[in-house]
């Protein structure tokens, strides 16, 4: 595919990157998982702290194909980290080398931003994606589980509340 240009995400392509992540979620078998909405991704990317930022793949003639969204993370044992959030090409522009390029970007960014590690996630019956890593000489390591909560778990966790009037104090004291 020709004339394919990788630059850093704008306000103005939140709306075509959302369309994408629905994208990514049908493709994952999960569409009603989505709940980020384009006021929060401002917000997020844009706003006064932003905590995430993302490359896009573009063609004068076809608009915005792919995506790699992309925050920074800390390891404990490694120090700074950017984690891959999602690298998504449209369906009709998949094999073309977009992902591969959204990729380089992402590890260009490391580099720049100094980071150690780079990291992301790929479904274990992702057969395209899996090889596309195994390719390019990547870990997938297998050892691991992810750990998540989701929005109502939270809300129903039963945290001490001496810690929740810390936090909200921004005051930590073990008495």
């Amino acid at each position: 595919m020709a004339n394919i240009t990788i630059r850093r995400g704008r306000p103005d392509d939140l709306a075509r990157v959302h369309e994408l992540i629905v994208e990514l979620a049908i493709y994952e078998r999960a569409p009603e998982e989505v709940t980020n909405t384009l006021a929060d991704m401002h917000r997020d990317g844009f706003g006064s702290e932003p905590i995430f930022g993302f490359f896009v793949a573009e063609t004068p003639e076809q608009g915005i194909l792919g995506i790699a969204l992309f925050y920074t993370a800390y390891s404990t044992w490694k120090g700074r980290m950017l984690y891959l959030e999602d690298l998504v090409v449209t369906e009709a522009a998949r094999g073309t080398g977009i992902g591969k390029k959204l990729f380089d970007a992402v590890v260009a960014e490391a580099r720049r931003t100094g980071a150690y590690r780079l990291k992301w996630q790929v479904l274990e019956w992702n057969e395209p994606a899996i090889g596309f890593y195994k390719r390019i000489g990547a870990n997938l390591d297998p050892e691991w589980f992810n750990g998540n909560m989701t929005a109502d778990q939270l809300q129903a966790y039963a945290c001490d509340a001496a810690v929740v009037a810390a936090v909200e104090a921004n005051t930590f004291r073990n008495e």
